[in-house]
């Protein structure tokens, strides 16, 4: 399914801003002149465009006032905020991240309520779609019961979103009616029923490509499970998924034998797409990019072929995480006991030997260091692609960047910055490997855990996931040669590995793979809060890497406070009555 962009007019309250009033004066009771009531829209045509709409709001984009703020991604606040990247540019580039990233944000910060505000709006959607199709009497009840297992599945996306950022916030449901309603209960249970409706209710396949079937339903519940910490409910979702999940085209689930697949819009919607919000390309007019604009910030910058913006720089602590061992195994405590050599204060005209030491090639799929092949872009030059090193370090973002040779098909501007065809994956079956090898870890089935841990190795060690010099570095488009970028080993754990003879290092082991797998994807930040060692880890972090750069000087993660975002201050005052905000306030702001 393309992703479709609806203006889609209806007499409903806009969870975008709870707390509004509604106006008493009789005039202006009257229904706005072209306006789709939901009883004009109760047909099954109706409910469908209603659920595309739906659909259509994932990108975060022109919903909620937000671009990057919005950005599905998480590159922010999953990522940025996390040690998996600085917030790059320079220092006086959207300084509200530089907050965020230092653990020092408050209320009034309006990325927050970007954010917030771009949930709520999907979420206003989905209930729209689950009221109007209660009405419509043309459809099957089959119908009835995808279009509202679909509905449901969406929403339980958006709050899920929500209570991982900021915990406590208040359920509106296609019931709701009065709209000032406290956050004072924890909705986890309810959006795992929003979960295991859409599974018990989808098929195997849907409608279209990029709509959700019953397996990203179990995906999205099993991970709901993961965060309620119920690993053993969590355990036989995972296994039914691995033994029988099917993405949205009926493909059964696997790995890409190639890694950077996952981030090629040539080979999008593939057997390891679980769920995906869809990008394309091409599609928008005049000043308006179709593309992926939540992340148009994180290209390189300087004179590469981008020209924007120099966001989203991989930080030196996770780059040095890819270091293995003479076994190809990472180095899970070590890690940052050696460099991996980089070209920081070292000017792009000047020699540079890249680092010799072994590496796992999935770091150069994920950051972009100076010497080695940045897709088919050429070398990466180093620092006249990066805005100011002294702020942000050496690295640049790939994960989200487009090859050149399909650039004319996945790529797309606005004026002054790119936008991509390549889809953000939400939920990716290695993702899955590591959520059911962590449920089983945390149950005690350790040899389960690891082979669960190996398949994602194995992946990892093939060499079509290798980094490969070009034929010629004066040409790229010419192709890659046989010779290897970097010194890539990678292997898997052994049979006995003392790693996985004990809960406490296996559990290690699958965190340590997760930071290495799914980096740069928006997801760190909440998993050291889930796993609980946020505070430690972070610690460690501002330690080590602010030898490198200036951007996180005093940054900070207190306990009992960080683990969540606050409450933004505008949705605080909108909740008021009388003076009093109906919304509770996060601990510690």
């Amino acid at each position: 399914m393309k992703k479709a962009r609806y203006i889609i007019t209806l007499s409903l309250f806009s969870l975008a801003s709870i707390g509004l009033d509604s106006c008493s004066k009789n005039f202006l009771d009257k229904p706005l002149l072209g306006n789709l009531t939901e009883d004009v829209l109760a047909t099954e045509k109706g409910v469908t465009t209603l659920l595309i709409g739906t659909y259509a709001a994932l990108d975060g984009q022109n919903v909620g006032g937000g671009t990057w703020e919005s950005s599905p991604t998480n590159w922010i606040y999953g990522s940025v905020a996390a040690g998996d990247a600085h917030k790059g540019s320079d220092a006086g580039d959207q300084p509200p991240i530089n907050l965020i990233a230092t653990g020092k944000s408050d209320p009034t910060n309006g990325f927050f309520n970007a954010k917030w505000r771009a949930n709520y709006e999907g979420i206003s959607r989905a209930n729209a779609v689950l009221r109007v199709a209660e009405k419509a009497t043309d459809m099957s009840p089959e119908t009835k019961a995808m279009l509202t297992a679909e509905a449901r599945f969406l929403r339980g996306h958006y709050y899920f979103d929500l209570k991982k950022m900021f915990n406590m916030v208040p359920w509106i449901d296609e019931t709701t009616t009065e709209f000032k309603q406290p956050n004072t209960e924890d909705i986890w249970s309810k959006i795992e029923a929003d979960f295991q409706f859409a599974y018990d209710n989808l098929g195997d396949n849907a409608p279209a490509i990029g709509r959700v079937n019953k397996w990203a339903a179990a995906a999205y519940l099993g991970k709901t499970l993961l965060f309620e910490k119920k690993f053993g409910e969590a355990i036989p979702v995972f296994t039914a998924i691995i033994a029988n999940g099917k993405n949205s085209g009926g493909v059964k689930y696997g790995l890409t034998d190639r890694f950077e697949d996952n981030f090629d819009p040539a080979n999008k919607n593939n057997k390891e797409t679980v769920f995906a919000v869809q990008m394309v390309a091409k599609a928008g007019t005049g000043d308006i990019s179709s593309g992926n604009a939540g992340e148009m910030l994180n290209f390189p910058y300087g004179d590469s072929p981008f020209g924007c913006c120099g966001f989203y720089q991989p930080t030196v602590d996770l780059v040095n995480s890819y270091r293995t061992d003479a076994d190809g195994l990472p180095f899970l405590d070590t890690y940052n006991s050696e460099v991996v050599k980089h070209d920081q204060g070292v000017e792009s005209g000047t020699a540079f030997t890249t680092y010799t030491g072994r590496l796992d090639p999935r770091l150069d799929w994920t950051a972009g260091r100076r010497g080695i092949p940045y897709k088919d872009w050429g070398n990466h030059p180093g620092k006249k692609w990066i805005r100011d090193q002294n702020f942000a370090g050496p690295y640049a973002p790939k994960k989200n960047v487009y090859w050149q040779v399909t650039q004319d098909k996945f790529s797309d501007r606005i004026s002054w910055a790119p936008g991509s065809a390549i889809n953000i994956h939400v939920i990716r079956y290695a993702d899955v490997l590591l959520m059911a090898a962590e449920a089983e870890a945390q149950a005690g089935s350790l040899a389960n855990a690891m082979a669960y841990v190996n398949q994602v190795r194995e992946r990892a060690g093939k060499p079509e996931t290798m980094v490969y010099k070009y034929n010629d570095d004066t040409d790229p488009l010419a192709g890659f040669s046989t010779d290897l970028a970097a010194n890539y080993v990678v292997g898997q754990y052994p049979g006995g590995s003392a790693v996985f003879a004990s809960k406490e290092s296996a559990l290690k082991a699958i965190y340590f793979e997760r930071k290495l797998e799914l980096a740069m994807e928006g997801h760190r930040y909440f998993d050291l809060v889930r796993w609980g060692i946020a505070p430690t880890e972070m610690a460690k972090f501002f330690t080590y890497e602010s030898q490198w750069t200036s951007d996180i000087d005093g940054g900070t993660f207190t306990a009992n406070k960080n683990e969540y975002y606050p409450i933004p201050q505008a949705q605080m005052d909108l909740s008021s009555t009388g003076g009093v905000p109906t919304l509770t306030q996060n601990q510690g702001y």
